[in-house]
């Protein structure tokens, strides 16, 4: 042993210190990736306490790793729910704006007319008494009639208002001239004369113009809120396809594998893994701006000359004015009604008293003075409701298109944009060189990481476009102060409830299955991955000093 000398001596020692940390290397500890395995409630038995050979490993590089096969397979199925979770919580925000909206304008709507139905009950009481409740059916019908077509629908408003001015007539005519005797058959005459004769002045004309165009732009604005609450809750219920599950599992846990535990994924790298799971949903978008812009159109419309409140809270005091003027005008009406329809039959002396003196009422209406007034709906205002509405309808704008950035903001899912260098591209800690693809079905046939099939559009993605085009269109017809077709939302919606989707049904995968990672990563790709992770290898050292040992005894 002496006779080798200090040389040898040294050469030995490098040895055994090689096969030390070739030992070393081998058998890396794993204990914060088997604790952070365990803390998602998974089994420790899956998870090794130290690096082992990870050719077992299909979607995560291979080399020395952490992660077992039941390893690789759990965390794919978490990476998949977690990004479920991110997207259900970004589309729940937004659906939870639009369903209290409309719940606010719902309550307010219907509210309003309430109270405009009892305004108006309080004073024809206080002004007509027994007359007037004689006669309450005619009025409760027309507000019936304005509840069922904002809450159903299929009412004709412009018919539906000309026969309550129609019955109007009839009852107001039969007061004015009690002491005649009037057939079913000579009321229907005196109707046909009421546009000729004009007995209420101008009140229901524009009484007329006013209710259809509110009504219309306040059920259309309503019911588009709703559809946006459907159509935000359909479309958040993801349900990522193979080739997308793999890339989520690569971008989130296959950096544990290697024990980069605290390593982000690169905000680029999810970016373009986001916009290839979300590429269908990226495709509403268009028609969702459209939809809020004509949304935001008919908020015009009712903070202006289509305000619901401005018609409805005077509506008393409007159809006062009109039986004012058939009270004023009712000695000429009636004697034109009687050139034309013929002079009716008097009634027998002994009921013509009893008959004027039951249906006598006072010489003038009274309105309400302003503080009178029943107190408005909601204790709000239609312009606070519209004005915050409007607030929240612009942000909306591009939720579609922003909605992969907005998931790779979060935390959970992706380094900030500035840690560019330090994070985890797919393969390592390092920078992500691909580019970002753009936003759409149409733009993924080069993402570098997820394989999207831009020949097949999802189905569920293809009815709410269509849902928000009609709305859209709907919309339009409203800002200009036409009616519109409605079914109700229950009828549009059968069979689909708020918040379902492709979770539990039968839907077409929205990526087509490639065993080829669409990364880039070749079997060579692993390899040198696999070299990368075993790092130095010493046993070249050990040749080196076995040539050594060897060409010193050979000078000797």
């Amino acid at each position: 042993m002496a006779r080798l000398g200090l040389p040898a001596l040294l050469c030995t020692l490098a040895v055994f210190s090689a096969a030390l940390l070739a030992a070393e290397l081998k058998s890396k500890s794993c204990s914060e990736v088997r604790r952070l395995y365990v803390s998602k409630g998974f089994n420790k038995n899956d998870a090794p306490l130290h690096e082992i050979n990870g050719d077992h490993l299909k979607i995560c590089p291979q080399g020395y790793t952490c992660c077992s096969q039941e390893m690789e397979e759990k965390y794919s199925l978490q990476s998949k729910d977690d990004f479920k979770s991110v997207v259900s919580e970004q589309c729940n925000h937004l659906q939870a704006v639009f369903a209290s909206r409309y719940k606010k304008f719902d309550e307010f709507f219907k509210e309003l007319l309430e109270n405009a139905e009892k305004s108006l009950n309080d004073m024809f009481v206080k002004t007509y008494g027994r007359l007037y409740m004689q006669n309450s059916e005619v009025f409760k019908e027309l507000f019936k009639e304005l509840k069922h077509y904002y809450v159903v629908g299929n009412v004709n408003l412009e018919e539906m208002l000309n026969d309550f001015w129609a019955r109007l007539l009839e009852r107001m005519f039969r007061l004015v001239n009690s002491q005649y005797h009037f057939t079913d058959e000579y009321l229907e005459c005196v109707s046909k004369y009421t546009e000729q004769l004009k007995p209420f002045g101008d009140v229901p004309r524009k009484l007329k113009l006013q209710v259809t165009r509110a009504f219309v732009a306040a059920r259309t604005f309503a019911q588009g809120l709703a559809v946006a609450r459907d159509v935000v809750g359909k479309v958040s219920v993801v349900n990522p396809t193979a080739q997308c599950t793999h890339a989520l599992l690569k971008m989130i846990y296959c950096s544990h594998c290697q024990g980069l535990v605290t390593v982000k994924p690169c905000y680029n790298y999810c970016s373009n893994i986001m916009r290839g799971c979300l590429a269908n949903q990226g495709d509403l978008d268009i028609e969702w701006n459209n939809f809020i812009d004509a949304m935001l159109m008919v908020a015009e419309r009712l903070e202006g000359p289509f305000n619901i409140e401005s018609v409805m809270d005077p509506i008393d005091v409007k159809i006062s004015d009109a039986i004012m003027n058939m009270q004023e005008n009712s000695v000429q009406v009636s004697q034109k009604v009687f050139q034309g329809c013929g002079p009716p039959k008097p009634l027998p002396a002994g009921r013509i008293s009893r008959s004027i003196s039951e249906s006598a009422f006072s010489a003038r209406f009274r309105p309400y003075h302003p503080e009178e007034r029943p107190t408005t709906a909601a204790g709000t205002s239609l312009d606070r409701l519209v004005t915050d509405v409007k607030e929240k309808l612009k942000q909306a704008k591009k939720f579609w298109s922003s909605l992969p950035s907005n998931v790779c903001n979060d935390e959970r899912m992706a380094a900030g944009n500035g840690n560019e260098d330090d994070c985890w591209n797919g393969k390592g800690k390092s920078r992500y060189l691909f580019a970002v693809t753009g936003n759409g079905l149409a733009n993924q046939g080069n993402n570098p990481e997820v394989q999207v099939n831009t020949s097949k559009q999802d189905t569920l993605i293809l009815r709410q476009i269509m849902a928000l085009r009609v709305m859209t269109s709907k919309m339009k017809n409203a800002y200009n102060g036409n009616d519109v077709d409605f079914f109700d939302i229950s009828d549009e919606n059968s069979g689909e409830g708020s918040g379902s989707g492709c979770e539990y049904q039968q839907c077409p995968s929205e990526f087509e299955y490639n065993a080829t990672d669409h990364a880039g990563k070749s079997g060579s790709d692993k390899a040198d991955s696999a070299g990368a992770r075993a790092g130095p290898q010493p046993y070249l050292l050990i040749i080196f000093c076995v040539l050594f040992l060897f060409m010193q005894r050979e000078w000797r």
